[in-house]
């Protein structure tokens, strides 16, 4: 569905983007909006080919920048992977500060740029590399594991890096049976209860922090559609608490709730994780419905295709992501580690 081609018409805009409704007015798509975006869109077409760029999208960001200037659209498993193998010498990161470090770390000759201007994570943002210090201190035994969402300093102090789609089995793979999780509470907990589940014996210690999108839904939300909808099948990311992903038919990261739709004979879910994925859900699964409400991260969102052409055609300082050499070496270590206990 992504629009590939060098320059594209307000139609064929209009034609992916139509069935889009999500978020009030900030993902809503009327062919008069299709044909203000379009020379914007083919404008910044040019400048990827002009700079040898590549557009790196999650799937939380608004769906004119997916559809309309990404070259790969996923996950944070599925683009750093991409952002590995990218020949580019420029990408841009159409997601959050955290993503862009991951790229930087994998391609640490490239210029990386962070078009959104509210580029934080309120995850990422709950620890510093000084605590991950002190509580390594604390707990000289365990391994620590980081999920993606962090810094690439927090990383740098980690032993492992995981993401929402390797967590459980690389923690399973991790030779140690004592381990520190990072920074995600949530995460965390549903880490503890599918070890036990799976018979796994290890010693799980995690940290506080938590996403502001994913810790406001609770399983009172699933009762009730439940009751209203009960064909629908309920779906979760692994942020959300204990009791929503005890309570849903299946938990995993975006792309992986992507591709369950997919391939469910099901035509009604309940999605509780960022409103992005809805987006995506109403192009390439048209037949496909959601029920209920979803949430919207205003860090994702604050991605505006205004910006990726400013960062494409004049980058500030802050839109460059620079890494310490010594931090980006030892973050580049623990994000390889994923690579190796993932297979």
């Amino acid at each position: 569905m992504i629009l590939t081609q060098d320059k594209i018409t307000a139609d064929e805009l209009y034609d992916v983007l139509k069935d889009v409704k999500v978020g009030g007015q900030v993902c809503q798509y009327s062919h008069k909006k299709c044909e203000e975006l379009t020379p914007l869109i083919n404008e910044i077409k040019a400048l990827k080919r002009e700079k040898n760029a590549c557009v790196l999208v999650h799937s939380y960001v608004t769906p004119d920048i997916i559809y309309g200037v990404g070259d790969y659209v996923g996950d944070s498993y599925y683009l750093s992977k991409k952002a590995m193998e990218t020949d580019a010498e420029v990408i841009v990161f159409a997601a959050v500060r955290f993503m862009g470090d991951t790229a930087k770390i994998l391609n640490p000759d490239k210029e990386v740029l962070i078009p959104g201007l509210n580029d934080g994570c309120s995850l990422a943002d709950s620890i510093t590399a000084q605590q991950v210090r002190d509580l390594k201190k604390k707990y000289p035994d365990h391994t620590f594991v980081c999920y993606i969402n962090t810094t690439a300093e927090v990383k740098a102090e980690c032993d492992v890096c995981v993401t929402s789609s390797n967590v459980y089995d690389i923690c399973i793979n991790i030779p140690n049976d004592k381990i520190y999780f990072l920074p995600d509470k949530l995460m965390g907990i549903n880490l503890v209860n599918e070890l036990k589940k799976r018979g796994i014996k290890k010693e799980i210690q995690y940290y506080s922090g938590t996403c502001y999108v994913h810790e406001e839904y609770d399983a009172e939300q699933i009762f009730k559609i439940r009751t209203e909808y009960p064909e629908a099948k309920i779906i979760s990311h692994p942020e959300c608490n204990e009791a929503v992903v005890k309570n849903s038919d299946y938990v995993g990261s975006t792309s992986q709730l992507l591709n369950y739709m997919k391939e469910s004979d099901n035509d009604q879910f309940l999605m509780l994780t960022e409103c992005g994925l809805s987006g995506r859900l109403s192009v390439e699964l048209p037949g496909k419905t959601l029920v209920g409400s979803c949430t919207l991260c205003k860090y994702m969102k604050s991605n505006t295709l205004e910006d990726i052409k400013r960062v494409l055609t004049a980058p500030t300082e802050r839109d460059r992501v620079r890494i310490d050499p010594d931090v980006l070496k030892r973050a580049k270590a623990c994000v390889n580690a994923m690579f190796e206990y993932a297979g």
